[in-house]
């Protein structure tokens, strides 16, 4: 398999240069050259077959020849250690849980895949050829990335996050770890944070560091974000109804990677990218114009982006048509009281506790769906809701149980360093 950048002024690459470049020497995100749908008879097998079998089938052609299958098939199982239920919140509505893994986040099964792929292109490195995971993150990404790399041979990670714009318990997930792990704390939007990232691949002055990005832009972070739409709709008991999808989105890569599961033959009807305030997508299909603007902080705050990467990735899926993309994917968005009224609802009727972020993938789903019928309709519940506790107990008035996960950060002493500017981090990559 090769990749080509979506810019189209570079040369292709392999999947290896990909992971380790990150992004395209022309800024471009990479894209698979090729999309390959699986069988009819393996769609169907579904429910037959175990997480490891799935997961394996759909990532290989984008792999291709660089892992070798039993060395790939070990690299997926290792990812896929934890369960990703499907829980029925009212008739045909269904919240799938993406937060069993070791961070309680969604982002947990790309930081695990990524690392252990990295890993692998890694093992013949000498000891001083490291490569630099440099990943900006909104909340969840920067733990997941910390946890995922955390003691990988060969490899240094440094995570940018803007302060006082993410919870506690996500802080001390990215900030507490030590070993390979340095977090710096940005004095800025997660916008600011991402734009260094961007920058520091392209600055000839780091041309002597080998630096990649563990954010969703990454090929090896965005594709295995496919897997958990197969095991929803594998875990569907009734599939005669079309099936919708309603993802939270911000970076937007994991409802790419939903679409691209699509592409792969996935019986998915619709896709909904459900927003807070920070409504770029949302006012794109609305009026046909793309317009990036500053992020705004809300509840929901891993959702907090007002350039989304992905979304030229999407686009291309649609061959950046865009009548053809509304046909197949909508984009609403929520404020912050929309979304503790959807978590006080959704309790209320049900007992379930949805974070956030989770909400607004409801109020999404529901949104499409209030004039259809004969759909069955599942969000993506894409963060334990312990890990934004004061908004939900607030919110609640209730009290939610700390899950060892957490727990093992909370006493832990965190480790930062404070940046304003991208010279900054410039210097310290140099430093360090």
């Amino acid at each position: 398999m090769k990749y080509y950048s979506l810019n189209r002024n570079s040369e292709q690459a392999s999947f290896s240069e990909a992971v380790i470049r990150g992004i395209a020497p022309d800024k471009g995100l990479y894209f698979p050259e090729s999309i390959t749908p699986l069988p009819d008879a393996f769609i169907n097998e579904l429910e037959k077959l175990d997480n490891d079998e799935i997961a394996f089938n759909a990532i290989r052609q984008f792999v291709g020849n660089e892992i070798p299958e039993n060395e790939l098939k070990k690299i997926v199982a290792e990812t896929l250690s934890f369960d990703f239920p499907l829980c029925e919140i009212e008739d045909d509505v269904f919240a799938l849980e993406l937060f069993h893994g070791p961070t309680m986040a969604f982002k947990d099964v790309g930081a695990r895949f990524m690392a252990r792929c990295l890993g692998y292109f890694n093992r013949n490195r000498k000891s001083e050829e490291k490569v630099t995971v440099l990943v900006a993150t909104s909340g969840d990404t920067g733990g997941a990335v910390a946890s995922g790399f955390l003691g990988v041979e060969g490899v240094e990670v440094i995570i940018l996050y803007p302060s006082g714009k993410v919870s506690d318990i996500q802080e001390r997930q990215l900030t507490t770890l030590g070993q390979n792990i340095i977090a710096l704390e940005v004095n800025g939007t997660f916008d600011d944070c991402q734009d260094m990232v961007k920058t520091a691949f392209l600055d000839e002055k780091l041309s002597g560091k080998q630096l990649t990005s563990a954010n969703s832009i990454n090929v090896a972070r965005w594709l295995p974000q496919m897997f958990y739409f197969f095991f929803a709709y594998k875990q569907l008991k009734n599939k005669e109804k079309e099936v919708v999808f309603a993802v939270p989105s911000g970076n937007f890569g994991n409802i790419c990677a939903g679409i691209m599961a699509g592409k792969l033959g996935l019986p998915v009807y619709h896709f909904v990218a459900a927003t807070n305030i920070n409504d770029t997508v949302p006012q794109y299909l609305h009026n046909g114009i793309y317009e990036p603007k500053p992020s705004k902080q809300t509840i929901s705050n891993a959702m907090d982006v007002g350039n989304p990467s992905n979304f030229v990735r999407i686009q291309q899926l649609f061959d950046n048509d865009i009548k053809t993309l509304k046909s197949r994917f909508s984009s609403y968005s929520f404020t912050d009281l929309e979304t503790r009224e959807a978590m006080k609802s959704i309790y209320q009727s049900s007992g379930y506790i949805a974070d956030p972020h989770g909400a607004v993938g409801y109020l999404g789903l529901k949104e499409y769906l209030k004039d259809k019928t004969s759909k069955t309709g599942i969000f993506l519940e894409t963060a334990h809701p312990v890990k934004f506790l004061d908004i939900v107990e607030d919110t609640l008035d209730t009290r939610i149980a700390i899950p060892e996960q957490i727990q093992a950060v909370m006493e832990k002493e965190k480790v930062k360093q404070g940046i304003s500017t991208y010279e900054e981090l410039r210097e310290f990559l140099l430093k360090y």
